[in-house]
């Protein structure tokens, strides 16, 4: 396999991304839309939209931007995880698990203390992923189960503090 190079998305690969995220959701828009709203936002993290490219062409992206867990009057600032996309013709090659280790990290470099996302309970949990309700994070903007709703704890202790609701900005809405 062709070496696959992680890196932070420019403004120049953004029609790449939005045909990537078109193919890998079925040929539906909701994900590219979703991406150049977050773009707009407070919420966006320039080095947390990330790129994976082969042979100059991009093979995925991910996206992890700002929400936060409230509980009561206390916010925690934390991150979302959404979406992350691998073109079809090059998925289940590592490429997505190279794009989430490494925005991970980078969260994790940045300071934050959790990542949270709605994704596949078979697949979210080989990078450290685990169901959030147990930790006492809830999600009520969305009906989602249990094993969908996940989090990943970037520094020791954050799942023992962190706890609450987890409300995804308005452009997720």
């Amino acid at each position: 396999m062709p070496t696959v190079t992680v890196r932070t998305e420019t403004q120049a690969d953004a029609k790449q991304v939005e045909k990537v995220l078109f193919q890998a959701f079925g040929n539906r828009e909701d994900e590219s839309e979703l991406v150049k709203r977050i773009r707009q936002s407070e919420g966006f993290i320039p080095e947390l939209s990330l790129v994976a490219e082969q042979n100059g062409e991009i093979v995925g992206h991910i996206l992890l931007s700002k929400a936060k867990v409230v509980n009561g009057d206390q916010q925690t600032g934390v991150i979302a995880l959404a979406p992350l996309a691998v073109d079809p013709k090059h998925q289940k090659q590592g490429i997505g698990g190279l794009l989430i280790q490494e925005g991970v990290e980078r969260c994790r470099k940045l300071g934050y203390e959790l990542v949270l996302l709605i994704g596949h309970p078979a697949y979210y949990p080989k990078f450290g992923f685990k169901p959030a309700r147990p930790y006492g994070l809830e999600l009520k903007q969305f009906d989602v189960s249990d094993d969908v709703f996940m989090v990943c704890e970037l520094q020791d202790g954050a799942l023992g503090r962190i706890k609450g609701v987890l409300m995804y900005p308005e452009v997720f809405l």
